[in-house]
């Protein structure tokens, strides 16, 4: 049971059922058999649940629906967050009343073409955007349409704008070098992506003040591109600065891939002789044992939906944008001696 206000997660497993059984038993009890509406409708009495004014506001416009648009910008289809995001954005959408309408922009001519399209015909009365990026036109176009929505993303140099949360990328390479400073690594290096990424700098920020507060200089470094023929090449000389005993925090867990190929080109062993982090807990890290960085999307995603809720209720912009810390997920890459 989770703490704090009951969810329809925390009606569903003491009824033992679905959450969209609880939905229904809420929105279209004429769905579910007696018996099944009668112990969900008890468990609700008993649990003292009450679905939000939000998503009762959310029902009552015209669709009932949120869109979301897939490979939003640059390099998204090979982002390790977007697939899982969607899944979260998804799952989330049933305890907020409401469902999700995916859709791609793919060949537009304009960022904005696709949303436009969705709001002529009458698909979804809000959106959650992704990709958030310097320049960004959507949210602009998108207030001046009329149109809630909340971003998975802080929209860089726009203040301005707080309907957003983010993943505090700066405090888990934080988190990240704390351990490996507890795991003993001499020398901390780091692998990133060019300067004028802000995602990127705002994670390397945590690496460099980390090492600074421990009294150490921030390590040799090194920077490519997202591509794991980049990182291995990237990664061959900055083994050599970092040397044996040392680790690498990487700024994905593709670039971490990158060194451990490296590495083990050379005959080092991840973990023994050279650390190896990354960021994003993909695939990719658990099939090659990386410690790395799992981002809270579940949490990020009811929050976001919330938010569209309330605007769509007429309500205020939160005063700020929220931050939500990634998870340290340990394994053999950072534990000496495996």
């Amino acid at each position: 049971m989770s703490a704090g206000r009951i969810t329809i997660r925390d009606v569903a497993t003491a009824a033992g059922v679905s959450r969209q059984t609880v939905s229904n038993a809420l929105i279209h009890p004429e769905r579910l058999k007696g018996p099944t509406l009668e112990r969900v409708q008890a468990v609700i009495q008993e649990l003292g649940y009450r679905p939000s004014s939000a998503a009762q506001s959310l029902r009552s416009q015209r669709t009932g629906a949120v869109g979301f648009e897939l490979l939003a910008y640059g390099e998204s289809n090979r982002n390790e967050v977007a697939y899982p995001f969607t899944v979260a954005l998804g799952e989330m959408a049933i305890g907020h009343g409401c469902h999700l309408v995916t859709f791609s922009s793919a060949g537009a001519q304009s960022l904005t073409e696709g949303y436009a399209d969705m709001v002529r015909a009458q698909v979804v009365d809000a959106f959650v955007i992704a990709d958030t990026h310097p320049g960004d036109p959507r949210p602009d176009w998108l207030h001046q349409a009329g149109v809630p929505y909340a971003a998975f993303g802080r929209v860089w140099g726009r203040p301005d704008i707080t309907s957003w949360a983010d993943v505090d990328g700066a405090a888990g390479l934080a988190d990240v070098t704390e351990h490996l400073l507890a795991a003993g690594y001499e020398r901390i290096g780091y692998l990133g992506w060019p300067r004028g990424s802000s995602v990127g700098d705002d994670r390397r920020s945590g690496w460099e003040h980390t090492l600074l507060a421990y009294g150490r200089a921030p390590g040799p470094e090194a920077a490519c591109e997202q591509d794991l023929r980049a990182a291995t090449t990237a990664a061959y000389g900055l083994l050599d600065e970092v040397g044996r005993g040392g680790a690498i925090a990487c700024a994905s867990d593709l670039l971490a891939v990158g060194v451990e190929r490296a590495a083990r080109d050379r005959g080092w062993r991840p973990g023994t002789d050279i650390g190896i982090t990354g960021v994003d807990d993909s695939g990719m890290a658990g099939m090659f044992d990386l410690t790395t960085l799992a981002q809270p999307l579940t949490a990020i995603a009811d929050y976001l939906l919330g938010l569209v809720h309330k605007r769509l209720e007429g309500g205020p912009a939160p005063e700020s944008g929220a931050l939500f810390r990634p998870t340290l997920v340990p394994r053999a890459s950072s534990r000496p001696g495996h």
